[in-house]
């Protein structure tokens, strides 16, 4: 049927490389004419296009011209000459879409012409990177191009201080990466003064490894926070509770969904032993929550898969790369659960002060793009949440890779020892392997088979990351053996040493099947770059991961009734057609949690967007009389329509609200009940009103101007910071319980969006009435300063900044027992501590 359809519409991705071949054949055709022109002639372009581009000119009617510049300018200042197909994946670009070029074929240099192009606007073109290394790496090559064709080129580092900062993002085309670029945009809307802002309005974005910033990261969001001071003794009572707990006896783990709950016995248990006679009574609300962190950090997150300790710290490993994630915390006290598990000290909780997803950060660029070695099978995604088609770009040369088949074996036991027989194998020929890992750990246990085996052997995950540059450069030598993680040198090449090619390229052996596909190809990839030879095979068993959660028992049953043993594989497409279903229906189970992550997060996201155009209104207004006098209206109407709101008028409750004004607008002199006897509502309105304006112009000739300005926006900020931050966490919190709304048959999402709004809407009214009362009944000081609502802000998700260790004083008290918590603060009895 698919086939039929091709024939009578075409191929959806041939009609768009047609499209771009159009353009490419022109941009070829220009070059003999760019050959002719001297080094200065050519420089000369940048300006001849910017008036163009000034007098009407659309970036478009230039693209042609300026992408022939730009090879011309390569050519000369790198030594590279763009080839037919990078420059189709650069239209792509700039048409705003996803470029899929595999790796080595030189998607850093394709990227140049749509930053050069765009740049042409004088907005800023941010180039996002997935580390920092790649940033600066291709800052200071790409950035020789640049400048020379007179644009300027800055690099955005989590070390710079703000004025560094300020200059990065001011030059043409800066370089960062996704995460500093993100938490940049929320400190620019904590700030207190506009000179303080760093960022410029977000134009057009290349995002290099798309997938990896759009997709798998889409689900985590930037956080900045502070911390809230609560109790560490709850974390140790529940994980010591659950220590004793028995599978399946008190609690039932599901392994398809990861989800832990506790069994009828479980529960009568937690009664017994904290002492209360119903665990889900609403003052159990805490210590149920505790409970539920400590089984999920006990039965559902393993250490050295999902975290590694390092330094006393429990430190996130990304699931998808396999990278440290430094400085990231798990929230809802699931982080604290699992330093109460490893024994570790227990860091406070932290109070959310500004988060944006990176769904929503992407999405406030006019233009965005990307480029990626795999991102086809995520074209729906990027289709319906960030409106980028996928094309998927021609290889230079065509790929000769052999890509074998799967093997399955029985057992794990078997998998590994078949898996170090063909390692041993090719490495005695000196054909370059390099292993595929899912897990930490499976990299270690891989290296300790090898060590036994002879094998000299590199190992790169997430605790030897630094050395990744170095490792891979060597992975593509004769005779070496490299095991990794799925982070694998993402955007690095493997080149292949002398003599390679004639045994046989670079063999790339899979360990098992990653849930998803694309980390699968991206594995693959490694492998086969610009028409070099490669092979590449998974070795899988029937007691992996991804085989257990979708149902190897039966194909392991029939394994054992043929009588095969741990050494014979199953080399079968149905095995490998079934395992690729299972990994459709994770992607699709992902997708649709991605989805709704957005549709929660986009009724945060309108709110955000209302606060922030108000506090940069706020910093950027010379005078704020006329919103505070408008807050203080909206103030009275309120407060006048809830105590008039009976329809007769003797059972209005005059007395109450000149008691609300007098301890909140006005003095007792200013306003008796006695004035607003006989008047209708809209009266009182105009009388109080009147009265507040009075006391406020009485209020600015006791001050200078200047300082009733500062005294304004020094309130206006404090109180929209402070109630912004409590709505965040109150909005969390709603978050956290609204699916248990569909028991009762309601929408969750419907619900949420409702009471946010409510919420919201309520904070505003809130705002309104704290400013009113500040302004009119605050004393003010000569010396008005504006001040963060929290001094110790930090970005704590998404962050790659190292958290330095806190070293404490110890001092041994009289009555320290060997069995009692360490008095430095380990977390440790003190006799596995200072007591030793």
């Amino acid at each position: 049927m698919r086939g039929l359809l091709k024939k009578v519409f075409g191929d959806g991705n041939q009609r768009q490389l047609k499209g771009l071949q159009t353009y490419v054949d022109q941009i070829e055709a220009l070059e003999a004419d760019m050959e002719k022109l001297s080094d200065e002639q050519l420089k000369s372009k940048t300006e001849e296009f910017k008036k163009r581009y000034q007098d009407g000119e659309t970036l478009d009617d230039l693209m042609v011209e300026a992408y022939a510049v730009v090879r011309e300018a390569a050519k000369r200042v790198l030594n590279m000459r763009p080839f037919p197909v990078q420059l189709q994946g650069a239209v792509a670009l700039h048409e705003g879409n996803i470029a899929e070029m595999k790796t080595g074929e030189g998607k850093t240099l394709a990227s140049t012409m749509p930053a050069y192009l765009n740049a042409l606007t004088g907005k800023g073109i941010h180039v996002i990177t997935v580390n920092e290394y790649l940033a600066d790496r291709d800052a200071r090559e790409m950035g020789k191009l640049y400048e020379f064709l007179g644009l300027t080129v800055g690099m955005n580092s989590n070390s710079m201080t703000k004025e560094e900062k300020r200059a990065a993002y001011l030059a043409d085309i800066t370089y960062g990466t996704n995460n500093e670029f993100g938490f940049d945009y929320l400190r620019d809307n904590m700030v207190l003064y506009k000179e303080q802002m760093v960022q410029r309005p977000l134009h057009f974005a290349i995002i290099d490894e798309v997938d990896s910033i759009l997709i798998d990261e889409a689900r985590t969001p930037l956080i900045i926070s502070g911390s809230a001071k609560k109790s560490a003794s709850l974390y140790q009572q529940a994980n010591s509770f659950v220590r004793m707990l028995k599978n399946d006896e008190d609690y039932t783990y599901d392994e398809k969904t990861k989800g832990v709950q506790l069994t009828e016995e479980g529960i009568n248990k937690a009664e017994r032993s904290f002492g209360i006679e119903n665990l889900f009574d609403l003052n159990n609300v805490t210590l149920t929550h505790h409970i539920n962190q400590a089984l999920k950090a006990h039965v559902s997150m393993h250490r050295d898969t999902d975290y590694v300790v390092e330094e006393d710290q429990v430190v996130i490993v990304d699931q998808f790369t396999g990278r440290l994630m430094k400085g990231r915390r798990y929230s809802d006290g699931l982080h604290q659960a699992i330093e109460a598990k490893e024994g570790l000290q227990i860091q406070n909780e932290s109070m959310t002060l500004a988060s944006i997803t990176f769904q929503n950060f992407f999405r406030m660029y006019e233009k965005l793009a990307g480029m990626t070695g795999t991102a086809k099978t995520e074209e729906e995604e990027f289709r319906n949440i960030y409106n980028m088609d996928v094309i998927a770009i021609p290889t230079n040369r065509e790929i000769v890779r052999d890509d074998k088949a799967d093997l399955i074996y029985k057992t794990m036991e078997g998998k590994f020892k078949a898996v170090v027989d063909e390692i041993k194998q090719r490495n005695e020929k000196g054909q370059p392997v390099l292993v595929g890992t899912v897990a930490v750990e499976t990299s270690e246990l891989i290296s300790t088979l090898l060590k036994r085996a002879g094998v000299k052997h590199n190992v790169l995950n997430a605790k030897n990351h630094y050395r990744e540059a170095e490792i891979i450069e060597d992975a593509g030598q004769r005779g070496s053996v490299t095991i990794a993680t799925n982070m694998a040198g993402r955007g690095t090449d493997i080149k292949l040493g002398d003599g390679v090619k004639e045994l046989g390229g670079l063999a790339v052996v899979g360990t098992e099947r990653h849930e998803s596909r694309r980390i699968d190809n991206q594995l693959r990839g490694r492998s086969g770059r610009q028409g070099d030879p490669g092979v590449t095979q998974f070795y899988l068993s029937m007691e992996d991961e991804l085989m257990r959660r979708f149902g190897s028992d039966n194909m392991k049953a029939m394994m054992d009734r043929l009588g095969m043993d741990d050494s014979q594989p199953i080399e079968s497409k149905m095995v490998s057609r079934a395992v690729e279903s299972a990994q459709k229906r994770v992607e699709g189970n992902n997708f649709d949690a991605r989805k709704t992550i957005l549709s929660y997060d986009d009724v945060l996201r309108q709110q955000r967007e209302i606060i922030y155009k108000q506090r940069f209104d706020v910093i950027d207004s010379d005078n704020l009389r006329d919103i505070i006098e408008q807050m203080i209206q909206t103030t009275v109407e309120s407060v006048v329509s809830t105590h008039t709101a009976e329809d007769d008028e003797e059972k209005w409750n005059t007395q109450a609200l000149i008691e609300y004004l007098h301890a909140n607008l006005l003095e007792q002199e200013h306003i008796s009940e006695e004035d607003l006897k006989g008047k209708e509502p809209q009266e009182m309105i105009d009388l109080i009103t009147e009265k507040i304006k009075k006391k406020y112009d009485q209020k600015e000739e006791e001050m200078s101007s200047e300082q009733m300005r500062e005294f304004e926006k020094v309130i206006l900020l404090r109180t929209v910071d402070t109630k912004w931050m409590d709505h965040i966490d109150q909005m969390d919190q709603l978050r956290q319980g609204i699916h248990l709304r569909a028991y009762g048959q309601n929408d969750p999402l419907r619900e949420y969006q409702m009471e946010g709004f409510a919420m919201f809407e309520a904070m505003v009214d809130s705002i309104n009435e704290e400013v009113a009362r500040y302004v009119m009944k605050a004393q003010i000081r000569e010396n008005l300063k504006r001040e963060e609502v929290v001094k110790d802000a930090k970005a704590v998700s998404g962050g790659d900044g190292k958290k330095e260790k806190v070293k404490r004083p110890f001092v041994k008290s009289e009555n320290v027992g060997r069995n009692d918590p360490c008095p430095c603060g380990s977390g440790k009895k003190y006799k596995q501590c200072h007591g030793r």
